[in-house]
């Protein structure tokens, strides 16, 4: 049986966290959830405010190529 990665959300698997990231309110808040957790809180601020859109897509993207989600602020 091959052993699947971790990914982003909390750990979970790659092809779980893929699916919650392709829902579009599961993306936004486990996103913020995630951004917090890591202590970035206006990183938070900005996935709420720009979530819906453009870092949503984003993290589709990111998750698919690097198994991460989009981080816009990383500092």
């Amino acid at each position: 049986m091959a052993k699947s990665k971790k990914s982003d959300y909390f750990g979970l698997d790659y092809v779980v966290s893929l699916i919650l990231c392709i829902i579009p309110v599961t993306s936004l808040i486990l996103g913020i959830i995630t951004r917090i957790k890591e202590g970035k809180i206006v990183a938070a601020i900005l996935r709420l405010l720009l979530g819906w859109n453009i870092i949503w897509i984003l993290d589709i993207v990111f998750m698919i190529l690097k198994k991460k989600i989009f981080r816009l602020l990383n500092i």
